[in-house]
């Protein structure tokens, strides 16, 4: 496989997603990716941390096309992983298709999005490191 030629692997189907809910997609490394539905059926996926303290966004209560972290209910959106202002910073998100009500994530990006973010431990806030940015089709 190359990065030019992305491969797909089925997930899940769309209906397996509550709607305005998540379902955790676990991963051999790294932390989980966290998929999301809308009312409108659409699916996105971010990887399953917010960007401030760590909180599982799979957690949240997703409205719209946002999620709020259950933590301190930074607002998320679901499109690009980012944080909403006043605040700043963003979570990486994943290459979404649906075919036949199947939810397909891209293989490469699974295997190498975000493995280098942990959960951060308690304490101080820090600024948010800059999100990196994918191409998406």
């Amino acid at each position: 496989m190359n990065a030019s030629t992305p491969e797909w692997i089925a997930i899940c189907a769309v209906t397996d997603i509550p709607v305005l809910g998540s379902r955790t997609v676990p991963r051999a490394q790294g932390l989980d990716v966290a998929l999301f539905r809308t009312p409108d059926d659409q699916v996105f996926a971010l990887l399953d941390r917010c960007p401030h303290k760590g909180g599982p966004l799979s957690q949240g209560i997703v409205f719209g096309q946002r999620v709020a972290c259950p933590l301190h209910n930074w607002t998320i959106g679901l499109n690009d992983g980012q944080a909403q202002a006043p605040d700043q910073g963003c979570t990486p998100r994943f290459a979404v298709r649906v075919a036949n009500g199947q939810v397909l994530l891209n293989t490469h990006e699974l295997a190498t999005l975000g493995l280098n973010l942990s959960r951060p431990v308690a304490g101080p806030a820090r600024r948010a490191a800059p999100c990196p940015s994918t191409a998406h089709p």
